[in-house]
């Protein structure tokens, strides 16, 4: 096995207003990499295609991890971001297909679009940063558990995780984007805490497996269950604000929404057929 020690001249790198830049690796053979402390930024495409990198340390002194930084790193199994992380690039994670698990830090304030597209073997993923990029985790189809402790999950950010089971959305988050769950086909359950007052179009729509929706927000966007055939179980707590038209359309299944507040009406368009509302 090749690894390398902080040594910084096992790295490409430019000085640039008083910061250290990571720009490249000069081995690509390597499999194991520390990051010498004192580096304030990863680079955009810094380790692009790095196929023998199995793992690496990034120190506190980093900051930053540019666009495409680790995108291709196709062997990469393990990566631990540290606190002092602000800000991850687009595509900084993309199709590093070995990756099988991820946690992003309190400290992450900004997140590109497709940071983790392709990683097909990742399964859990805890997240904490304030922000959840668009695309950030759609396609990741062995992804099965995930808990949000973020603010923002922005538009589509896990559209077309297949195998996603279990969402955990903490009382942290406030707004879900458009279609931000969109065809997760086998998440069985939600509950929306009622932090969230954002919601965007179709933000679990066709999620064919969801039986039960716990709904605690102040708003419901337009379509956000439509075509959830399998969804029996509505439950609305709160005074709510907002819902959206065709909010329950192609719901067959359901056949009565329950509702925990008598301030609460949901208008007829929000739903095919005929629905009894019950007021608990």
């Amino acid at each position: 096995m090749k690894s390398c020690s902080t040594n910084l001249d096992a790295f490409e790198y430019e000085e640039k207003d008083g910061k250290i830049i990571l720009t490249g690796l000069k081995d690509k053979s390597l499999t194991e990499i520390v990051i010498p402390d004192g580096i304030t930024e990863i680079g955009s495409w810094a380790f692009y295609e790095c196929s023998s990198l199995k793992s690496i340390e990034i120190p506190d002194s980093v900051t930053e991890i540019g666009g495409f930084a680790f995108s291709s790193c196709r062997n990469l199994k393990s990566i631990k971001l540290p606190d002092s992380v602000t800000k991850i690039g687009e595509n900084a994670f993309t199709f590093c297909s070995s990756l099988t698990s991820i946690e992003i830090p309190d400290s992450v304030t900004e997140m590109g679009e497709f940071t983790f597209v392709g990683c097909s073997s990742l399964t859990s993923a805890m997240l904490h940063g304030s922000v959840i990029g668009e695309w950030a985790f759609s396609d990741c189809k062995s992804l099965s558990n995930v808990k949000i402790h973020s603010s923002v999950i922005r538009r589509c950010a896990f559209m077309d995780c297949k195998s996603l089971t279990s969402v955990e959305i903490h009382s942290s988050v406030t707004e879900i984007g458009e279609g931000a769950f969109h065809g997760c086909d086998n998440l069985e359950s939600i509950k929306i805490p009622d932090s969230v007052t954002v919601m965007g179009d179709g933000a679990f729509c066709g999620c064919s497996s969801l039986t039960r929706a716990e709904i605690h927000g102040s708003v419901i966007g337009t379509g956000t269950f439509c075509d959830c055939i399998n969804l029996t179980s509505v439950k609305i707590y709160g005074s709510f604000t907002e819902i959206g038209d065709g909010a329950f359309t192609g719901c067959d299944n359901l056949t009565s929404i329950e509702i925990h507040n008598p301030n609460t009406k949901i208008p007829e368009n929000s739903f095919d057929g005929s629905i009894e509302i019950i007021y608990v």
